[in-house]
């Protein structure tokens, strides 16, 4: 059996396809991956210094004096992410802030994180230094 839409509303397989494309042009206009990969850094720089881990029966902290460096580091690095997103002319700005911030966590924020945030800092700050918009020539 076969129903029929009301008229003037749209298929919901051709409303999924619009918003697809239109997230894939509004992607294609910034820095879309460097602003992930620098949000997904502030991640584990936040959370390895809080974390309350539990193996096996022994109890292992990783939370030091550095806990307030690690918070900081890790909402900027997800602030700095989110300014690629909504606000690509300041991809340089953004991009060499990470690279700093990313640098300054490994001796502040239990080594950048347990190296899971120093690598995807450093490959954000990266991608977002050498991003440029489409059409542009250095």
């Amino acid at each position: 059996m076969i129903t029929k839409l009301p008229p003037g509303r749209p298929r919901p397989g051709v409303t999924a396809t619009r918003a697809r494309h239109e997230f894939r042009t509004w992607r294609r206009e910034r820095p879309f991956w460097a602003g992930l990969f620098t949000m997904t850094a502030g991640v584990p720089i936040l959370y390895w210094p809080y974390a309350k881990l539990d193996l096996g029966g022994i109890p292992l902290a990783l939370s030091t004096t550095s806990g307030a460096g690690a918070l900081i580091i890790g909402v900027l690095l997800i602030t700095l992410g989110l300014t690629l997103w909504y606000q690509p002319h300041l991809r340089r700005f953004s991009g060499i802030a990470t690279l700093l911030l990313t640098l300054v966590s490994f001796p502040v924020a239990n080594f950048g994180g347990l190296f899971l945030g120093l690598i995807t800092g450093l490959i954000g700050g990266s991608l977002a230094c050498s991003w440029l918009p489409h059409g542009a020539e250095s």
